[in-house]
């Protein structure tokens, strides 16, 4: 699929198929994270791929939206702040270096035919707990993943005149 009809192709899907993922789309699909630029090349993310019932059972005390869990996979992308660039003026790039990766696995998971939705509004004690997050990682997203059983949802976007600057502001 051409890159730009990928990223056209790509919404939040809340609707899963109860048809497992293949392992090779993703592998894949975390090889495609795993090769997601970061500041200084320290790459400090760290993903958690969850697959089992029970894990997603105590998943749920983090986030409690029932449609999340009808996806076969539920990726949760952490960060090691220890291992990720810091600017001069002690800005972390830490929650950006793992947005990049995870921006790639969701449009990889696309490009494969698999259906995604970005979530950052949880729990994340209650998800560290879940999944056994050392206390120094910190968990900065979460997606399920699986074959949408809904149609992509229409999504209204600013055009560019509205947010692009030239030269300056």
């Amino acid at each position: 699929m051409e890159f730009y009809e990928v990223i056209r192709k790509r919404s939040s899907i809340r609707k899963y198929q109860e048809k497992p993922v293949e392992e090779e789309k993703l592998q894949r699909i975390l090889e495609a994270a795993r090769l997601a630029p970061s500041a200084a090349n320290r790459q400090p993310w760290h993903f958690i791929v969850v697959k089992d019932p029970k894990v997603k059972e105590e998943l749920k005390a983090a986030y409690r939206r029932e449609w999340f869990y009808t996806a076969p996979v539920i990726i949760c992308a952490c960060g090691d702040p220890s291992a990720a660039w810091v600017r001069a003026d002690s800005v972390s790039y830490l929650d950006v270096d793992v947005a990049i990766a995870m921006e790639h696995l969701i449009l990889a998971a696309a490009a494969e035919g698999l259906g995604t939705c970005w979530i950052g509004a949880f729990d994340e004690q209650a998800a560290k707990r879940a999944l056994c997050v050392p206390d120094h990682i910190k968990v900065v997203a979460m997606t399920p993943l699986g074959y949408p059983a809904e149609g992509k949802r229409e999504r209204r976007r600013r055009f560019l005149e509205e947010i692009v600057h030239y030269d300056r502001w």
